[in-house]
């Protein structure tokens, strides 16, 4: 039985104007705390002006389904709260039906296009009303049967085709359909939800007794709360029942009491498990139970390059067979299997129970324990890894649903790896395993047929975006956030205000550069630049202080704006620390990630797992942040001022600081970035790339330099005499040939992720080059021999690579581009 929400619909004007007083109230203590001028309002505040100033023109622009719903820098609506009672199947309370004086105008903002004058975001659609219209029209001299000829029918030109048996000077009658109507709807801001009640703030508003019970519901069902916004039909009132379509689900809806046509309702379907796969043509094949795998315990094979994460039988022991079965469509080309046991590290499987992708940390040769697969269940501070948990929920507007955010290990995370949409598979496990082993250009050209067929069809409706350039941020976030998921997959045009451009592509690749520099600005308080790369931007701890009231905003529409830019292969201008793109993958967040952000941190807590005695270091649960000149203490874990940290809980001292560090301690800004994400990103549809991919789909190749390049390193160790002034060493000079004249810009730019972690490249070329102490740190080529290990090894905090002595520029080059590509997996190289 369906449940719905109704997303406004009271016509009690006290109400909307006790919200407009309440949030004005507010301006001038937020204007004073702002110090960019670029920010001296927030987003929202502009409309609640205009609405002060003009009242009549207020009341024009605001429908009722939208005027109670609460500002989202205000808190909750009493009086909207009343009037949105959750109904559920059809114990509809009674009620009259709307006034005969209430026109649909009144319910929904309808407006032709050329009368879009104001900032913000417009759903457009097309609709024909009226009867056909009949005309009558001359055949012009000179047209022949069969042959067309152009007339004017009203305000329309349409083409005609002569009949057979006319001829010039006869009169034909012709029947033109209705002429198709432009409504362009304004939409208003919706608000955000914090997932816990200790959230609130920044823009986010406590989640109303309502929506908690729908969300514990679809959590005790085992499943995931989703609602739908739908639009009640015309002749539809209270009490009449309806059918809507949502994603190939179909549902019989009762209007409820206080809601009419063309008014959008908040529809929760009743929670369903997913519905397994049908049974497809298997083949079977038998393997070997490797020694040391214990009964219930998984192991992994290799299946045409494709590791397959197998779970032993009970009854089964080391040595033995067993056999398993394999979809016919997953089995690509001649499958050999094998065990892969030449390098160790975290790779991700698919588990032939369900086809979901898992991660496993895979042993290396060196390593003498028995077993194939590393189970973890010890902790080892070189080998822990985990990864981000999201568990959606319904937030108290349908647009925007909010998410619990967690820390689990890596061999716990999984991600599907099929897509379905609108009743229909768009990509499956065959379709990854086929195209992760290609370039990032053919990845891309995949990805794009993937959101293409994603994206909604010009004529069932298109979003416009207004805005102005004297506040662009401003207006641009108001429009954006004003968009449910649904209109974020619908195609885009963009117009600044006045200007008569035709966005044929580059006002809106002008758009999303500005908006995006803007964000990306230090000085705006949302974003630092990191102490490690100048070139890359990490999440400013203290952006709550910055932007108090609108800070989380900022990151759900940042990370709509990159989601939008992926899915419209346009550019960003920020390039962020890695580990935020292992992040949005769902990657494996390790110690040396931490290496990567605060090399002097990472280095204190490695001492901690060789120290004997650690009373002496009189440790406890808590870490000391200085904010603004103020210093404070942050439990790691629920009173971790009382607990002291000894040998035998050190494990979960090392790994509540990686927790903190890697996420806790923005956790909130975090989750809104990846909520923006997902709202039109899959995340399927990801799993094709690896972290240093996405930084450079979504930032766009660098423009290097060489001659700058290669003027601005240094060399040491072997290469030492390879300085300025000095005789190069061979294996320096098949370096820069290989790199000048075998690597493209794609592999010219992952070369700079591997060796100083992001692609950017500083604005004033490599002789500003920055390591992790502020400091320059010019690109160095370390020489190293190659008995000590064989590929090349990167220090990102210095901006250094070491090179081995390799005895040919084949070797070189091989051993390089394995390095390089290898890189973003994690496996030690050794």
């Amino acid at each position: 039985m369906p449940i719905f929400r109704i997303m406004g619909g009271s016509r009690n004007s006290n109400a909307a104007s006790h919200m407009t007083q309440q949030t004005g109230n507010n301006n001038a203590v937020r204007q004073a705390d702002r110090r960019s001028v670029s920010r001296h309002q927030y987003p929202g505040q502009r409309l609640q002006q205009q609405q002060q100033q003009q009242p009549q023109q207020s009341a024009t622009y605001t429908s009722p389904n939208e005027a109670n719903q609460p500002n989202r820098m205000a808190g909750p609506n009493p009086a909207a709260a009343q009037n949105n009672p959750l109904v559920r199947g059809n114990n509809v309370p009674s009620s009259t039906p709307n006034p005969p004086g209430t026109s649909d105008a009144q319910l929904m903002l309808s407006m032709q296009a050329s009368e879009v004058t104001r900032a913000g975001a417009y759903s457009v659609t097309r609709t024909s009303s009226g009867p056909a219209q009949v005309y009558r029209v001359t055949v012009p001299p000179g047209v022949r049967p069969g042959s067309e000829f152009t007339v004017h029918a009203g305000a329309r030109r349409v083409r005609v085709r002569c009949p057979p048996n006319s001829r010039p000077g006869h009169s034909l009658q012709i029947t033109l359909p209705p002429e198709p109507v432009t409504h362009n709807q304004l939409l208003k801001v919706a608000p955000l939800t914090c997932a816990e009640e200790d959230d609130a703030g920044g823009g986010a508003v406590k989640m109303t007794p309502e929506v908690q019970k729908v969300n514990q519901a679809a959590t005790e069902s085992g499943g995931v709360a989703q609602t739908f916004l739908v639009t009640i039909p015309p002749n539809i009132y209270p009490g009449m029942q309806f059918t809507v379509n949502v994603e190939g689900q179909r549902f019989m809806v009762t209007c409820p009491a206080n809601a009419g046509p063309n008014m959008k309702v908040r529809i929760v379907p009743p929670t369903q498990r997913e519905e397994p796969m049908a049974a497809p043509k298997t083949q079977v094949f038998e393997v070997t139970v490797p020694a040391g795998v214990r009964p219930n315990q998984p192991f992994t094979l290799m299946a045409n390059g494709q590791r397959v994460l197998v779970t032993c039988p009970t009854n089964v022991a080391p040595g033995q067979k067993i056999r398993f079965q394999l979809p016919v469509q997953q089995v690509i080309g001649n499958i050999q299997l094998s065990y892969e046991n030449e390098s160790g590290g975290w790779c991700r499987t698919i588990r032939v129970k369900d086809l979901k992708f898992q991660w496993v940390r895979v042993q290396s040769k060196k390593e003498e324990q028995e077993g194939f697969l590393d189970d973890m269940e010890k902790f080892d501070f070189s080998k822990a890894a985990y990864v981000r948990k999201l568990s959606y929920l319904e937030g108290n507007d349908a647009r925007m649903r909010t998410a619990k955010v967690d820390f689990v290990p890596a061999n716990e995370a999984v991600v599907d790896s099929r897509l379905l949409h609108a009743n229909k598979t768009l990509l499956s496990y065959a379709d990854i395993a086929n195209i992760q082993g290609k370039g990032l250009e053919d990845k891309i050209a995949w990805f794009q047929n993937i959101t293409k067929q994603l994206m909604t069809t010009w004529e069932n409706g298109h979003v416009k975006l207004v805005v102005r350039r004297h506040s662009l941020l401003q207006d641009s976030v108001d429009a954006v956030m004003s968009l449910g998921r649904d209109d974020m997959r619908k195609h885009w045009r963009i117009e600044f205000l006045g200007e008569p451009a035709i966005d044929a592509g580059g006002v809106t690749r002008e758009w999303f550069q500005l908006v995006s520099e803007q964000l990306f600005d230090p000085d705006f308080g949302l974003w630092l630049s990191s102490v490690n790369n100048q070139m890359c931007m990490t999440i400013n701890p203290a952006s709550d202080i910055s932007c108090p009231d609108d800070h989380l905003i900022y990151f759900r529409f940042l990370g709509r704006i990159m989601g939008r830019a992926l899915f419209d292969r346009q550019l960003i201008k920020g390039h962020m620390v890695r580990h935020f793109y292992k992040h949005l993958l769902g990657w494996p967040i390790t110690f040396e990630d931490l290496e990567a952000q605060d090399e002097e941190y990472y280095t204190s807590l490695k001492k901690f797992t060789t120290m004997e005695d650690l009373s002496m270091m009189c440790l406890d649960f808590t870490i000391t942040e200085e904010t603004m000149g103020v210093r404070r203490d942050v439990e790691l874990i629920e009173g971790g001022n009382m607990k002291e940290v000894t040998a035998e809980n050190l494990p979960q001292y090392l790994e509540s600081n990686l927790r903190y560090r890697m996420l806790d301690r923005v956790k909130p800004q975090i989750r809104e970035l990846m909520l923006g994400f997902f709202d039109i990103i899959p995340e399927p549809a990801l799993t094709v790339f690896d972290p240093n991919e996405l930084e450079l789909t979504l930032c766009g190749l660098p423009t290097i330099e060489m001659d700058d390049w290669e003027g601005n390193t240094i060399y040491s160790g072997l290469y030492e005499t390879s300085n300025k002034g000095k005789q190069r060493h061979k294996c320096v000079q098949w370096f820069w040939e290989v790199v000048r004249d075998d690597f493209d810009q794609e592999m010219k730019a992952r070369l700079l992720q591997f060796v100083t972690g992001t692609s950017g490249v500083p604005t004033r070329g490599f002789s500003v080059l920055q390591g992790n102490d502020g400091n320059i740190k010019k690109f160095a080529i370390h020489g190293v021999n190659r008995a000590m290990y064989a590929f090349p090894r990167s220090h990102t905090c210095f901006n250094r690579i070491d090179l081995p002595n390799y005895s040919t520029k084949k070797e070189l080059y091989e051993k390089l581009k394995a390095a390089i590509t290898m890189s973003s997996v994690g496996f030690d190289m050794e």
